[in-house]
């Protein structure tokens, strides 16, 4: 059988990299600590018995930004283990500097395309759960085939959850949460907890981005899926 994978949606940057001075500290962070926190993109599956000191459920986060959000969690829920996914060099950096502050052992960094990453190194149902908040919405109606809430891409990131892995989304443009919304409604093996849209869920913090967000008067629309125990084959 082959395996669920994205054929071409990968070619299909959903990202832009953008600029941005990176300050001394995150250089320093990055080129001095980058190789303890850092997996290197590689074409093999990602050991999960190698990675971190305890053997813990394991959830990736997509696009962290600047990762205000993403030591929290971790710190917060010292319960799972992390993977945080970004290509933004000044977010890694800084994200390490928080790592080494708040000395967490359960959060390690892949800087590469996240698509990728799933594609080529995450093993099918390896994920307790996937996070992926406010990615980039692009607005535009010529724009939107490039973004990350694409039915090939969908498809590989619910075949990377374990049976009851949860898939936690979450933006601040309502067409786009309904767009995402109905897409996943329409996808085999994943169940909504809420019906509908989901309330906040505690545990996850609000970021800079989001309160500016709050500021223009723009709410988040959340979503919360959760993989079958028991998927039907064909």
């Amino acid at each position: 059988m082959t395996e669920p994978g994205t054929g071409t949606a990968h070619l299909i940057k959903t990202f832009v990299v953008r600029g941005g001075r990176m300050t001394d500290a995150q250089r320093q962070a990055l080129e001095e600590f980058g190789p303890e926190h850092i997996l290197p993109f590689g074409p093999e599956r990602i050991d999960r018995g190698a990675l971190f000191l305890e053997q813990k459920p394991l959830v990736l986060e997509i696009g962290f930004g600047m990762g205000n959000a993403t030591w929290q969690i971790a710190r917060d829920r010292p319960g799972f283990n992390y993977l945080g996914v970004e290509v933004h060099g000044p977010g890694v950096g800084k994200l390490i500097m928080e790592i080494r502050e708040k000395k967490l052992d359960n959060l390690k960094i892949i800087q590469h395309d996240a698509v990728e990453v799933l594609d080529v190194m995450i093993p099918q149902g390896s994920l307790s759960g996937l996070h992926v908040f406010y990615p980039d919405p692009w607005p535009k109606k010529r724009h939107q085939k490039r973004r990350l809430m694409r039915q090939p891409i969908v498809d590989l990131m619910i075949s990377r959850l374990c049976p009851g892995g949860y898939l936690y989304f979450v933006t601040d443009i309502e067409e786009y949460g309904q767009s995402t919304l109905d897409l996943l409604s329409s996808c085999r093996g994943i169940q909504n907890q809420f019906g509908g849209f989901a309330p906040r869920i505690e545990w996850r913090p609000e970021t800079k981005f989001e309160a500016r967000a709050k500021d223009a008067s723009r709410s988040a629309f959340e979503l919360y899926f959760i993989k079958d125990s028991l998927v039907q084959k064909d």
